[in-house]
């Protein structure tokens, strides 16, 4: 079992940024793709960004690019978000995600393993 932990959520204000962290623990015997994604209320969980096992290899959301990064420390077994230049439509619950049968990240069903997440709000 992986057990993930989300931070770094909090309240900004448009234009301002956040880093988010997610936390992996528990036994892993390869290392795994690590994803995160945002779900604003009355709305689908959707894609944000991905970053491949070895951390060389990214994909972003249209609406994201530019302005965010996802970025990973292995030997630490964390990810990170850096959210920069953020907008009010960024209001969400930002979620990580892992699991070991990820292909290109983009979808829910891909990842086994889901952080409680934490919540980013940017007022405008």
């Amino acid at each position: 079992q992986v057990q993930l932990v989300e931070s770094g959520g909090g309240l900004v204000q448009a234009g301002g940024s956040l880093r988010l962290s997610c936390v992996a623990s528990g036994r892993t015997f390869s290392n795994y793709a690590m994803g995160w994604f945002r779900q604003a209320p009355g709305k689908e969980r959707e894609f944000v960004a991905v970053s491949g096992w070895s951390g060389g290899s990214t994909y972003y959301a249209d609406s994201v690019k530019g302005r965010f990064t996802i970025s990973r420390d292995n030997a630490k077994n964390t990810v990170y978000l850096q959210m920069n230049s953020l907008k009010p439509e960024d209001t969400a619950v930002y979620y990580c995600a892992t699991g070991p049968r990820i292909r290109m990240g983009l979808m829910r069903n891909e990842y086994d393993y889901w952080g409680q997440g934490t919540q980013v709000t940017v007022s405008s």
